[in-house]
């Protein structure tokens, strides 16, 4: 299924965090917190300013990027686990 976020809205995959420690100790999954790094899958096409113009959004789909714990709305397309969330919501983009 095409998904394609409307305004300043991205779509974000989470990408998964280590199971072992720097020091070699494996983390249950209980014990794991949801990751706050993403890879963006798709973005709208930015939100107008008071003008009517459109704001050309900062990231771009394939960043990788940091955002808040409790950013966005947890969805399911095609089997995936996925969040859409505002372009405010993120933090960062990883170089």
């Amino acid at each position: 299924m095409a998904f394609k976020p409307l305004h300043d809205r991205v779509l974000v995959e989470r990408v998964e965090s280590e199971a072992k420690t720097a020091g070699g100790l494996i983390i249950p999954d209980s014990a794991k917190e949801k990751p706050a790094e993403g890879k963006v899958i798709a973005v709208g096409e930015g939100a107008k300013d008071d003008a009517g113009n459109r704001v050309a959004m900062d990231v771009k789909e394939g960043d990788r990027i940091l955002f808040g714990k409790w950013s966005g709305t947890e969805i399911t397309l095609d089997g995936k686990e996925l969040l859409i969330m505002k372009e405010s919501d993120i933090m960062g983009v990883i170089a």
